[in-house]
């Protein structure tokens, strides 16, 4: 009996660092900056792809984890909503980006300004 509990701790130790840490950076071509989870530091590790669909177009944002949200780009110079509608995208101005707030998860996105008659 002894022997399995010596062990013990050494299968627990290995389950924990099997190689289940999340990459630092989403994978993917585009990368914004993002804070998720409740972390605090912004940092440029989330993965941005874009799709278009009967004219209209739709972000998907990779967490590093492996988490995603989706984004539905607004026409009507709002910028974007969080397309299944749980959270509402508290949405602001910051140094020149677009910030976008979702619960605990905060991206900044690069920002092209559309004048009028575009």
């Amino acid at each position: 009996m002894r022997v399995l509990l010596a062990g013990l701790p050494l299968s627990l130790l290995a389950a924990c660092s099997s190689g289940d840490t999340p990459p630092p950076v989403a994978e993917g071509e585009e990368h914004v900056a993002c804070a998720v989870g409740g972390e605090t530091e912004m940092k440029e590790v989330c993965a941005v792809e874009r799709s278009e669909a009967d004219g209209k177009l739709t972000l998907v944002v990779r967490h590093p984890d492996g988490a995603f949200r989706r984004f539905d780009v607004l026409t009507d110079g709002r910028g974007l909503a969080v397309s299944d509608g749980a959270e509402e995208a508290v949405t602001r101005l910051e140094d020149g980006k677009f910030a976008v707030t979702v619960g605990e998860d905060r991206y900044l996105f690069p920002m092209t300004a559309k004048h009028a008659g575009q």
